[in-house]
């Protein structure tokens, strides 16, 4: 979760306050910002605003800082869908990457999908298939990057392009519904094949009847 912060600033020999309101930080960025603006003795009134346009007090971040620490955050998520038409087969490919407790991991995983019907549909398949993985991680009420080279899916995610086909609405109705009850805020990016390569090399490999579920922590 970002939270923009909103407070009144009393200068020295002024009656005036000046407003401001900061860039969207992390919650526990929130909590540090605003005890070194009051150490200047001069904070007047402050907010905390989530993406949502929620407001919560100091006392409620300061409490989910404790939490936050032991549960994924900074999560970045890559996915691929692929579909052989000859044989009516597909595979779908999710990485993702995030921290947890001060370290880094990476989680990839893989599936090979029944009675999927297009490419297109492949592609949704294996965001269903990253949504539940992040259900399965623990991951909620926050902010979530979610990267595809499949331009439908992506566009339409983010709401810039109508769907019209009722197949893939369908999976947009699941995949929404999902996140909106895991509390997610997604920003959904689209990437040229190149540089979504992991997520390919996983839907290629359950194509092949190779199918992946790991977690790796990542030590620089």
């Amino acid at each position: 979760m970002k939270l923009t912060l909103e407070w009144e600033y009393k200068p020295a020999k002024s009656k005036e306050k000046i407003r401001f309101v900061s860039d969207p930080v992390t919650v526990g960025q929130a909590v540090l910002l605003a005890a070194d603006i009051e150490k200047t003795g001069r904070l007047g009134n402050i907010s905390f605003m989530d993406e949502t346009g929620v407001y919560w007090s100091r006392k409620e971040l300061q409490k989910m800082v404790a939490v936050i620490e032991t549960e994924p955050a900074d999560i970045v998520a890559y996915f691929d869908g692929g579909f052989q038409k000859d044989s009516r087969e597909s595979g779908q490919g999710v990485a993702i990457y995030y921290t947890q407790s001060h370290k880094q991991y990476r989680v990839r995983t893989n599936a090979a999908f029944d009675e999927i019907a297009s490419n297109s549909e492949s592609e949704y398949a294996a965001l269903w298939l990253l949504v539940n993985k992040l259900d399965a991680l623990g991951v909620h009420h926050t902010s979530v990057t979610i990267k595809g080279d499949s331009m439908g899916v992506i566009h339409q995610m983010s709401g810039e392009w109508p769907c019209y086909e009722e197949d893939l609405q369908r999976w947009m109705d699941r995949i929404e519904e999902k996140i909106k009850k895991l509390g997610l805020q997604p920003v959904y990016e689209l990437l040229n094949r190149n540089e979504n390569k992991e997520a390919d090399s996983l839907a290629t490999q359950a194509l092949n009847g190779n199918i992946i579920h790991g977690k790796k922590e990542i030590i620089d």
